[in-house]
């Protein structure tokens, strides 16, 4: 049985790795998703036939729900959901503009939970369903929210949202968090020492976990660690 997968912020990265990743799996029909067409048209050419490319704007939480019930109208169930896509603000607590925190929260927690709010019931009521939340170690609290302030709380909301979300969808919908590591990608730099692909592979085992998986649970290399 195949199952329908949407990554978010396909186009480059982390995302793009786990779009190949999942591409490339028999059992998976991907969707890219990017936040312009165009750039999800391309990841869509560049990887083979059979994907299907759509645009969304994470920025405005209505708007995400909206687009998502747009897809799911278009394209049928979504089994697999990767919220991988974020916007990065350098700056601590005291410098960093509010309206940088704001977009950061609404791109990289809220539009989350807007997409599960609209695909994860329909996951529940068919009794299968995989979300993964990319975060980073700087939303841990147990690593001391050790980054840029508005990147940190953003994903410390997002882990917030992702145990409350597993919380609520139940054992059958496995809803988990990932931290990457420190990855080369235009946000990590080239100093990082990881790959994309590297840093896609937790989450693209998160993404296809057997029916007794782990849910509810923050990830690095597939280990568990703390919030």
């Amino acid at each position: 049985m195949k199952r329908t997968a949407l990554v978010t912020g396909a186009n480059r990265g982390i995302g793009r790795a786990i779009a190949e990743a999942l591409a490339d799996r028999p059992d998976v029909q991907l969707i890219v998703a990017a936040r312009r067409q165009a750039d999800s048209e391309r990841v869509v050419s560049e990887l083979g036939e059979g994907l299907r490319a759509v645009a969304l704007e994470l920025s405005d939480p209505l708007r995400v729900a909206a687009d998502a019930r747009r897809i799911e109208d278009e394209f049928g169930d979504i089994d697999i959901l990767v919220n991988n896509a974020g916007v990065l603000h350098p700056g601590s607590a005291l410098e960093v503009d509010i309206a940088q925190v704001s977009e950061s929260v609404a791109v990289n927690a809220l539009a989350p939970l807007a997409l599960s709010q609209v695909f994860g019931p329909g996951m529940r009521q068919r009794g299968w369903g995989r979300i993964v939340n990319v975060s980073s170690g700087w939303g841990s609290f147990s690593e001391g929210l050790d980054g840029p302030a508005a990147y940190a709380i953003s994903k410390a909301t997002l882990n917030a949202v992702t145990l409350s979300t597993a919380q609520a969808l139940g054992r059958s919908v496995k809803v988990n968090a990932v931290c990457p590591g420190w990855v080369r990608t235009r946000m990590g730099g080239q100093a990082a020492a990881r790959s994309p692909e590297e840093g896609a592979q937790t989450a693209v085992w998160l993404a296809t976990l057997p029916s007794d998986g782990p849910t509810g649970g923050f990830w690095r290399d597939r280990r568990l660690i703390e919030w």
